[in-house]
């Protein structure tokens, strides 16, 4: 490849990385959209993982990858579709409907912070000085949000900032269990659409249990537009994370995540109008220096699957 064209691909990686942080981010505040008719969270990880569905399958069927019926790879997408979208997602959709969707992309971003303890804890990782003062900053962060009358403009608000915890949580479960396990010898994209075909059979009965099941099309307006935006993104961003993953290398990929933190609260603002207090601008560069020196490097050697 000759130096022109090495330029090319460079900046086009750049693009590529910028895109994903604000189509990853965007996703927050359409999520927070989708909740204004009041609909419950399994209703909408439902419909959410019917989009998902659609669109990962459309990516992974016609290559030949569809679903693989081994025991490693059942277990996998149980315990994928668990962590990663139907605990996660449902706290998700209970907290944006009262918290400001800006504060809620911050609180994404502290997945590495809780994985870098959990994985201490399993042995999956050396302790490092840095890391821990990583960690703490990070906290120092979330706790800004959770000082009254600092961030949130209701005290009531504070209640719910645990449950949004519980997603970054799971997150870093699923990161860990999937570092630790692998993907039962499927690519990404192939792993995520089986993830999601179990994720809408296991969320299916909650719906219908709940009483949360609704038909989208009737009396389609901003919250089921939201919905299907929201969820088309989100396979579409993955989809195109793993290749520039593969292309670029997962180090340059996992930056977009600081883009999704950022873009999330512009979309907030440009989206919902929500406006932001001088104390949220402080927590956010403690919490995205926090992540910095929490994330760990990447060991020489590692590669990313190819997906597309």
């Amino acid at each position: 490849m000759t130096t022109g064209s090495l330029a090319t691909a460079r900046w086009f990686h750049v693009a590529l990385l910028l895109m994903l942080g604000l189509g990853w981010g965007m996703t927050q505040p359409l999520g927070k959209m989708a909740t204004e008719d009041g609909h419950g969270p399994f209703g909408l990880i439902f419909w959410q993982l019917v989009v998902c569905m659609i669109v990962l399958g459309a990516i992974s069927l016609p290559r030949g990858k569809g679903i693989v019926w081994t025991w490693p790879a059942m277990r996998f997408y149980g315990i994928v579709a668990a962590l990663g979208t139907l605990v996660p997602n449902a706290t998700f959709y209970l907290s944006v409907a009262r918290l400001p969707s800006g504060v809620m992309s911050m609180i994404i971003s502290a997945v590495p912070m809780i994985a870098f303890p959990l994985a201490l804890l399993l042995g999956m990782e050396r302790f490092r000085w840095l890391r821990l003062a990583g960690l703490c900053l990070g906290l120092t962060g979330v706790a800004l949000l959770a000082a009254p009358g600092a961030v949130l403009p209701e005290a009531g608000m504070v209640a719910f900032l645990p449950v949004a915890m519980i997603g970054p949580l799971c997150y870093a479960l699923e990161g860990l269990y999937v570092a630790r396990n692998g993907t039962a010898g499927m690519d990404a994209v192939q792993a995520m659409f089986g993830a999601s075909v179990a994720g809408l059979l296991g969320c299916l009965p909650l719906a219908l249990m709940t009483g949360q099941m609704f038909d989208p099309f009737a009396g389609f307006d901003r919250p089921e537009a939201a919905l299907a935006v929201s969820s088309a993104i989100h396979a579409l961003m993955y989809a195109a994370y793993v290749w520039l993953a593969f292309r670029a290398g997962a180090v340059f990929a996992s930056q977009c995540s600081y883009i999704v933190t950022g873009a999330g609260i512009f979309w907030a603002m440009v989206l919902l109008g929500e406006r932001f207090p001088p104390s949220l601008w402080l927590s956010l560069v403690l919490l995205l220096v926090g992540v910095a020196l929490v994330s760990p490097r990447e060991k020489a050697g590692r590669e990313v699957s190819p997906a597309l």
